[in-house]
């Protein structure tokens, strides 16, 4: 036997020859033989697989076998697994449970019932369905912008969960498909966020995950603005700027960087600055230069702070 057939059906096969020889030592008879099973079991922790073998001879015994050997003949259990347990909520049924069903109780489970003449079996495949579970996604990650990103997302789950990809934006373009990795080529500033991994199949719930994608890229003047003052009075000029990682700021006067001293006040938070001049006089006219700047790049605008009773005024401000 162990020359010419798979492991598995010769251990079936020394189980049968083991059981009938059990089984010969009672004297049984059974005129009708019915197996029923939910072939599909959802395995949660705490869920139980009943499969049920209904005899008519209610004088009969029943025995239970599966690849591994017998677990049950009649009310004697061979099987050592403390999981399973032989439940009869009627004479006619002998049905096995099993507790805490594990992908690996997945197979072919046979009950067998002693005749006059020869053993008289019914077979059944349970199937063991897995609720989906990520177990790997890739960590948050930094990259400059037009760099390339791959994210990954592994779940397992039977049936194999299918993985949908989704970024997490008003207008979020979503992913779908069976693959473990998003590729994402030459990013940009719009593509930074989250994106949630989700791996469903039908058997529960979906599992979701996200990943945060930060994308650096340099500093961008996005708003600028001269200003008009009195003298004897205050006035303020105000530059925004868009990066990431946030800017720095500096303020020039003709090529002399300028502090906070003297009348004059810089404040700076993320993402802009002010430069505020407490008592404008004749000397505090003229033009102003804005600084941002972080790792990736400087960039700069002229702002001008001019007299309310100018003859000409700049309409706006230069970039550059």
């Amino acid at each position: 036997c162990l020359q010419q057939l798979e492991p598995d059906l010769c251990q079936m096969m020394f189980a049968l020859i083991s059981l009938t020889q059990y089984l010969s030592t009672f004297s049984w008879t059974c005129s009708f033989l019915e197996v029923g099973i939910a072939t599909v079991i959802k395995a949660l922790t705490l869920l139980l697989c009943s499969v049920r073998c209904v005899v008519e001879d209610k004088n009969s015994k029943v025995a239970w076998l599966n690849r591994s050997g017998i677990i049950f003949a009649g009310h004697d259990k061979w099987s050592l697994d403390p999981r399973v347990e032989l439940e009869k909520r009627h004479s006619l049924e002998y049905s096995l449970r099993i507790q805490k069903v594990d992908v690996y109780d997945e197979g072919s489970y046979t009950c067998s019932v002693q005749t006059q003449h020869e053993p008289k079996t019914s077979q059944v495949y349970l199937i063991v369905q897995v609720p989906p579970k990520i177990s790997n996604i890739s960590s948050d990650v930094t990259v400059n912008e037009g760099s390339n990103v791959t994210l990954v997302c592994m779940a397992n789950g039977r049936p194999e969960p299918v993985i949908t990809w989704r970024h997490l934006t008003p207008t979020g373009r979503e992913f779908e498909g069976e693959e473990e990795y998003l590729e994402i080529l030459g990013i940009t500033r719009e593509q930074s966020g989250k994106y949630e991994c989700k791996a469903a199949n039908e058997v529960s719930s979906a599992d979701v995950k996200q990943v945060k994608v930060t994308v650096n890229y340099p500093p961008t003047i996005t708003e600028s603005k001269s200003n008009e003052a009195t003298t004897g009075r205050q006035a303020s000029l105000k530059c925004e700027a868009s990066a990431v990682p946030a800017p720095d700021f500096e303020w020039y006067r003709d090529d002399t960087r300028i502090n906070s001293a003297n009348g004059l006040e810089i404040k700076s938070t993320e993402g802009q600055s002010s430069l505020t001049v407490t008592n404008v006089t004749e000397e505090h006219y003229g033009n102003y230069t804005c600084v941002a700047a972080n790792k990736l790049g400087v960039t700069n605008a002229s702002l001008v702070l001019f007299s309310k009773y100018a003859k000409a005024e700049p309409d706006s401000a230069e970039l550059h």
